[in-house]
């Protein structure tokens, strides 16, 4: 059988101040994985949430 491929897809999105900033409470680089709708947001996502490494709420964009 053959798969069909959705519109819907898996992305992961990371911190983007862990990834910039050495002075962090903890090593390492929060990451989450989501899924979006690559017809209607066909843009990189971009979400404000919690990272345990920063200890605050900060922006996480869309990786490859």
């Amino acid at each position: 059988m053959a798969s069909k491929k959705g519109v819907r897809i898996t992305i992961t999105i990371e911190c983007t101040d862990c990834r910039t900033n050495n002075d962090q409470r903890t090593p390492g680089v929060s990451r989450y994985s989501t899924t979006k709708n690559r017809r209607n947001t066909t843009a990189r996502l971009e979400l404000k949430k919690f990272c345990p490494h920063c200890n605050k709420h900060t922006v996480h964009k869309e990786i490859k």
